[in-house]
């Protein structure tokens, strides 16, 4: 399907082409923007524990079945969980603001 529009789409060659629109206001200036790393950080860790919540959540609902083995698997894992957290807040990466090195 890529290949058939390519194939079959009209070319046209201009210099204006290649300038990216922004609702019809010309680009000026550098558009790259540098983001902090924890913003993505952040999104990741929301996107691990969300997914880990999904676990919990069909291991409650098949709590009966599981039995005491399943509870057991469902505490450690819960405890895992908790581990990476303090770990994290003990690296202080949920922390906005820059570190501050100590001279002396």
């Amino acid at each position: 399907m890529l290949l058939g529009g390519w194939v079959l789409g009209p070319r046209s060659i201009s210099r204006n082409k290649n300038i990216p629109f922004e609702s019809g206001i010309s680009a000026y200036g550098s558009t790259s923007l540098r983001w902090v790393i924890k913003f993505y950080l952040l999104a990741v860790f929301f996107v691990i524990f969300d997914v880990e919540t999904l676990y919990l959540y069909t291991w409650i609902i098949n709590v009966q079945e599981i039995g005491w083995c399943g509870f057991i698997e469902i505490l450690m894992f819960v405890v895992i969980l908790l581990l990476t957290l303090f770990y994290l807040v003990k690296e202080n990466i949920f922390s906005w603001t820059p570190k501050i090195k100590k001279i002396f």
